[in-house]
């Protein structure tokens, strides 16, 4: 099992690792600019402290620009994933990037066309948005479904990130494909920060993510829609939320 944490908080990164959870990070400019400093400074820490996947997102939307700014982040390290939007210049970055043996993380995936083309294009993980289909009455963990029936049907390699999980019952249903995506924050589960976690054996290489909660329990700050049946005590030391679920 693998666990990716999304964020680029360093004491949260140092944290978990140290805990021999982490195996992976993915961030983006968002998470960056919110810690303040020098982004510079914070991308090399990650990567030095994570030996596994390191996701790092360019803020460039043009095709010559993402091409720049990919091998400026690929010089953090050869373990650095290049994260591009699911656009006409993001598929033309992510297949010239794929060519050069740089691997790819292609976001804001929100329909099956656009995850086959993103894997056609040699993307190593999409990452269909869940929460933001159900939002406007569509089912998110259907998109799941379809693109793993059709990744099944192929030799392709990509693997399948969700994201943008709102409620516990995506974390029941998306496990029962092997994969999920959830926020991650102090004392509360919050948009933005995820966990990710690989199960082995599967058919393909797909990634359960799960959310780490400090504390929770009954009126500990956590939404309705988060609390689980059974109370937990405050001080609960932060484990994974499935080993919760399943109390």
């Amino acid at each position: 099992m693998k666990i990716f944490l999304d964020t680029a908080n360093l004491e949260s990164i140092k944290k978990f690792n140290d805990m021999g959870l982490l195996d992976g990070i993915t961030t983006n400019p968002s998470l960056m600019s919110k810690e303040g400093g020098n982004p510079k400074d914070a991308m090399e820490e990650i990567t030095k402290i994570i030996q596994g996947d390191v996701s790092l997102e360019v803020v460039s939307t043009d095709y010559s620009g993402m091409l720049e700014e990919g091998k400026r982040l690929r010089e953090y390290g050869e373990n650095v994933v290049v994260k591009v939007p699911m656009t006409p210049d993001g598929l033309k970055a992510c297949k010239s990037f794929s060519s050069q043996g740089i691997p790819v993380n292609v976001t804001l995936i929100f329909s099956a066309n656009q995850a086959l083309l993103a894997a056609k294009s040699g993307a190593k993980y999409v990452s269909p948005f869940i929460g933001r289909l159900d939002d406007i009455g569509q089912n998110g963990m259907t998109l799941i479904k379809e693109i793993k029936e059709i990744f099944s049907n192929y030799t392709f390699d990509t693997q399948i990130l969700v994201a943008s999980v709102r409620h516990p019952l995506h974390v029941i249903d998306a496990a029962k494909i092997e994969l999920i995506l959830e926020k991650y924050k102090k004392n509360k589960i919050q948009k933005g920060v995820y966990v990710l976690a690989f199960l082995e054996p599967v058919p393909l290489p797909v990634l359960l993510v799960l959310p780490l909660v400090e504390g929770l329990a009954f009126g500990s700050g956590v939404s309705e829609s988060f609390l689980l049946p059974v109370p937990l005590p405050v001080e609960t030391v932060t484990l994974p939320a499935a080993f919760f679920l399943s109390a």
